[in-house]
């Protein structure tokens, strides 16, 4: 992993911003970068899940805690386009600029045959891992210090690939034609199916992705020099109650632990939160992800327990222009509509 020399010649506090950092991979690549020396603003949900999040934080640090960068734990509501705007002003009136904006939250809950809702009644994983982020970006956008080498992070997945392991697996991500967005409100897809909560998360996956390149190729047309990377942190299964799976225990308990075990302690196909998150650390401060444009990562299990990241080709369908364009009009017109 990368060293302070890595990032610069004379090393300089970042102002991080990183969603879903109060638990799993995110909070894992946020003890990381509290520890070199960078200020963080990490939202979370509750006020109780943020001062939750800080005594987490003060225990690993106790003693050396006072040298270390600022933290910020804002309360901010991915499932509420509302909330966004609340954080947005408020990082204003506070005059922060946001070197480094990691968008790393991700929703899944596998097992559920209904689908949940956002506060403005669009389905619960599109609306988290995708729409809300869309929207985040927009607002933060202004507030990133162009002249300090900034950086947009995206958390993906293989799962993204229909040609990839755990794409192969159950339902692929297909986005069609994007039915269900044109649908208007209350689509449970983004293709116009019925609801599938794992084709749902793949679906935001391959979302995550079209984005990213979109959102690249934006900024190169105004000549606004920010790379934006996207990531697959491979299959991160924790030993605790925390971490990507949390969601989806409660569906299916038994089989999710039953995977667990098979996947990480037989196969041995998996990798930690904090292995995942240290990748996140590097992404986030080495100059070596420093470069121009849009660039696509992937944490790829070689052999048993043993893994290379390294750039990766993106599926057929994230590589389609036409569906980046369209899938990024349509999200701006939900948007819009629900915030009126």
């Amino acid at each position: 992993m990368a060293k302070k020399s890595d990032y610069s010649k004379k090393f300089k506090p970042l102002t991080i911003f990183i969603t879903g950092g109060s638990s799993g991979i995110g909070y894992q690549a946020a003890l990381k970068l509290i520890s070199y020396g960078h200020n963080m603003i990490l939202p979370c949900k509750s006020t109780s899940r943020a001062n939750e999040l800080l005594t987490n934080i003060f225990n690993q640090f106790p003693a050396q805690l006072s040298k270390k960068g600022n933290i910020y734990t804002p309360i901010m509501d991915l499932s509420d386009l509302k909330s966004i705007d609340s954080i947005c002003l408020e990082i204003k009136k506070r005059r922060l600029k946001i070197d480094i904006l990691i968008m790393n939250a991700g929703l899944q809950y596998t097992g559920s045959k209904k689908p949940r809702w956002s506060t403005q009644g669009i389905e619960l994983t599109f609306a988290v891992n995708h729409l809300s982020h869309f929207y985040l970006t927009q607002k933060i956008l202004p507030l990133i210090d162009k002249s300090n080498d900034p950086k947009i992070i995206i958390t993906s997945s293989e799962v993204h690939n229909p040609k990839s392991g755990g794409g192969r697996v159950g339902s692929k991500a297909n986005l069609g034609t994007l039915e269900g967005l044109e649908s208007g409100a209350g689509f449970e897809m983004i293709d116009g199916s019925k609801f599938n909560a794992d084709k749902a998360y793949k679906d935001s996956k391959l979302c995550n992705i079209l984005f990213a390149k979109k959102l690249s190729s934006n900024l190169i047309r105004k000549n606004i020099s920010i790379p934006v990377i996207a990531w697959a942190p491979g299959l991160v299964i924790s030993r605790d109650s925390q971490g990507f799976f949390r969601y989806s225990r409660k569906y299916n308990q038994l089989g999710q632990v039953l995977f667990a075990f098979l996947a990480r302690d037989i196969l041995r196909i998996t990798t930690s939160n904090k292995k995942a998150g240290l990748i996140l650390s590097d992404l986030a401060c080495s100059i070596k992800y420093n470069k121009r444009g849009f660039n696509y990562y992937s944490n790829k299990i070689i052999s048993s327990g043993k893994f290379v990241f390294e750039k990766t080709d993106i599926s057929n369908d994230a590589q389609s222009e036409d569906l980046s364009n369209k899938l990024w009009d349509l999200t701006r017109s939900i948007i819009d509509k629900n915030l009126r």
